[in-house]
């Protein structure tokens, strides 16, 4: 009998050593979560999946700055994951790829399920692919995020303030937290705190985001709707006179810190959370958020999570923008995070598998929702979840998305990627106030790189 037994398990052994018999697998690639709720959300979709299906998922989690150059490399050598997704996709690269002809159509998984998603979201992922001379899904969206005022209401309240005082037109509003904020906290405090917090740096996205949303306040339109640049129009000059002159005014008059001309991402939330700066602009709440993380962390001390929660309760406030200069409401644009399939993926059965599971709202929305508030839903039940007016920050998030949002360029002209990815944005501000040329010949130089990239 124990003869029979261990003749048993040797051909066991045998067969899953087998290359027939070994286990599938599935090559996924993803951005690695700011917080670990929203990985754990992650790693619960893909244990869920592994059980129903028996395919063993092979994640790889990449920082988002190494996210988009480990992915160049795989794709030049011919090797890319089945599946992939990363934070910066959607704004840098994805619109390029679809044009060359590198992604997958997945419009057949997309396409029976597009009801279920919300204005201005899936339309991200519709790219034209200039090999196969259409247009189609060649990616997928998961979550999205649009600009968002962050501040300390007890340093407001040091300078003399209270948040009622803030004003609710443009130039008032930057002047408010520039001219008066400032000073007052410096001489209450006899610290040299900054009144803004002002990403201005070229390896940010955070600044070109920003100031595209300084762009929006002017109405300025740099494409039309089928993707044809606008920026002959002596019109659009002046807006982008215009908006740059209003964003890099801040750093001129010495209230944004010295250091926001080189900012990566995370710099100016780190400002705000040293309490360097009193309010900052963010592309996420990621800034409240930090502290209901501290809040939840059971590593920290008791006292450490205790000052978490009271951050986030009672310290920090979320809100949006003034009314643009013309008077009229501001309406935001919207950077809707989008994942890839590859025409060079190995196991594309498998990953479209992987993508319909992940999208379904029981897996999609503990995922995104595992980002404390951070990323806001695309889907339309997912966007009435309670979590969403659990408390005043996400009620804001929600708020801002209601009133309605607005695209990116690069979804009508995937060649803005290329400018985004240069970040001409950051590379004009930095002219005007690191290089002293003037407002006017800094957008006139970008102008011109825009047509020479995009037309």
């Amino acid at each position: 009998m124990r003869r029979i037994l261990a003749g048993a398990a040797a051909l066991a052994i045998a067969f899953s050593a087998a290359p027939g018999f070994a286990q599938e697998k599935l090559n996924v690639w993803w951005v690695k979560g700011f917080y670990k709720s929203e990985d754990d959300a992650l790693f619960a979709a893909i244990k869920k999946f592994e059980a129903k299906t028996g395919v063993k998922v092979d994640l790889s989690q990449y920082a988002v700055q190494d996210m988009i150059p480990k992915t160049v490399a795989a794709l030049d050598s011919g090797s890319p994951p089945d599946i992939a997704y990363s934070d910066t996709y959607d704004v840098q690269v994805a619109g390029k790829w679809a044009y060359d002809g590198k992604l997958e159509d997945i419009s057949d998984v997309i396409e029976p399920m597009k009801d279920r998603f919300a204005p201005v979201t899936i339309e991200t992922a519709y790219l034209y692919n200039d090999k196969a001379k259409k247009k189609a899904f060649y990616g997928f969206v998961l979550k999205q995020q649009t600009l968002h005022i962050q501040y300390w209401k007890d340093m407001l309240a040091t300078a003399g303030f209270k948040e009622n005082d803030i004003p609710g037109t443009w130039k008032e509003y930057w002047s408010f937290w520039c001219d008066k904020v400032q000073p007052a906290y410096r001489k209450a405090t006899s610290s040299r705190v900054y009144g803004i917090g002002n990403p201005m740096g070229v390896e940010s996205t955070d600044s070109f985001q920003s100031f595209l949303s300084w762009v929006d306040a002017y109405n300025v339109k740099l494409v039309d709707d089928s993707g044809k640049l606008l920026v002959d129009d002596p019109k659009v000059r002046a807006g982008l006179i215009a908006a740059l002159r209003d964003y890099t005014d801040i750093y001129a008059k010495g209230c944004s810190p010295p250091s926001s001309t080189t900012w990566k991402d995370p710099d100016n939330n780190v400002a705000f959370h040293n309490r360097t700066t009193i309010m900052t602009h963010n592309y996420t709440i990621s800034i409240a958020a930090k502290w209901l993380d501290d809040a939840n962390n059971e590593q920290l001390t008791p006292e450490q999570r205790a000052a978490g929660r009271k951050a986030y309760d009672e310290l920090i406030a979320t809100a949006g923008f003034p009314k643009k200069p013309d008077g009229s409401q501001m309406v935001y644009r919207t950077a809707v995070k989008v994942g890839v399939i590859f025409q060079d993926s190995k196991n594309k059965p498998r990953a479209r598998e992987f993508l319909k599971f992940l999208l379904e709202e029981e897996n999609l929305r503990p995922y995104v929702e595992g980002a404390l508030g951070r990323w806001f839903p695309v889907t339309k039940a997912s966007q009435e979840s309670p979590f969403w007016q659990a408390d005043k920050h996400r009620k804001a998030v929600y708020d801002q998305f209601k009133a309605g949002t607005l695209p990116f360029e690069f979804t009508k002209n995937y060649k803005f990627t290329i400018l985004n990815n240069e970040n001409v944005w950051a590379k004009a501000m930095n002219r005007v106030v690191s290089e002293k040329v003037s407002v006017e010949k800094a957008v006139d130089e970008m102008i011109a790189r825009i047509k020479e990239v995009a037309k």
